[in-house]
């Protein structure tokens, strides 16, 4: 059995917080640039421009790339050999995320009450925590920061199994559609499919945590994958919603076990700066 004091879980999710506001992954980042050369009209080029240089900027000046540094979402996998000590293990989360947004200057957007006050917690708590228990004696810790302009326009769909591949590609191509230029393409896409009510939304979180070079193991969903892109590309939203060629940058799917009379679809739609770092402990 390993023991891990919980202040351990304190500092790393405060760093991760910080990091990943400021650091894009490598392969999105290189997806902007890409979309940089392969826009030919000036308009779009010049703000596929614009958010390569942002990038640049937030790096040497060391702040934030966007300055809605989002709600934190928390995904930790925890080895079954692992015994926390020295406190309570989801306040040590929430403990790291109130110091990486306080001490790294990060802005604070979570409200306490939903609709009756609304007055904000002040540093950013509490985190949206999902926990996983697997084999082993490490932790892994992944901190995705979620801007709300892109998550509002995600969208769940309970289909039924009647529903084609083309009906599943239809919705999330008409959930991009219906987004217009709100989640500041280009963007990414997250699609849940199988499992249950919950569960779909909490797999498409998931898939924009995967690398985005990565396509999904099984060729068939791998091949939806990359003809939501393309269909995506051709909806003329483009950088920002003015127009041109990328308004998605990639398109993740993660499919889940259901009930025989059930096919639950769910869209996460993630911005240009969809943010995520990870670490193990």
């Amino acid at each position: 059995m390993r023991e891990i004091n919980v202040s351990v879980l304190t500092e790393k999710v405060a760093e991760l917080c910080v990091k990943a506001n400021k650091i894009l992954p490598s392969s999105l980042e290189e997806k902007i640039s890409s979309a940089v050369n392969s826009e030919t009209e000036s308009l779009p080029k010049a703000v596929m421009s614009d958010i390569k240089e942002n990038l640049c900027c937030a790096r040497e000046l060391d702040i934030p790339i966007c300055q809605d540094t989002g709600m934190a979402v928390i995904f930790i996998e925890v080895g079954q050999d692992v015994h926390f000590v020295g406190g309570s293990f989801e306040k040590a989360i929430n403990d790291g995320v109130a110091k990486g947004y306080t001490d790294g200057l990060l802005r604070k957007s979570v409200v306490k009450d939903p609709l009756k006050e609304r007055v904000n917690t002040g540093d950013n708590t509490p985190a949206v925590i999902h926990t996983r228990i697997v084999d082993g004696d490490k932790v892994k810790i992944t901190v995705a920061p979620k801007g709300f302009g892109s998550e509002n326009m995600s969208r769940l769909q309970m289909m039924t199994p009647s529903a084609s591949r083309e009906d599943i590609i239809e919705f999330v191509v008409d959930s991009v559609r219906k987004a217009g230029g709100n989640p500041c393409p280009p963007i990414v896409l997250g699609v849940g499919i199988g499992g249950d009510f919950e569960e779909v939304a909490l797999s498409a979180k998931r898939a924009l945590c995967r690398d985005v070079s990565v396509r999904n193991l099984d060729e068939f969903y791998a091949e939806m994958e990359n003809e939501i892109l393309r269909r995506v590309n051709e909806t003329d939203i483009g950088p920002q919603g003015f127009g041109g060629k990328t308004t998605a940058l990639a398109v993740n799917i993660e499919v889940l076990p259901t009930h025989i009379a059930g096919l639950p679809v769910a869209v996460n739609v993630g911005c240009h700066v969809t943010r995520h770092m990870t670490e193990i402990i």
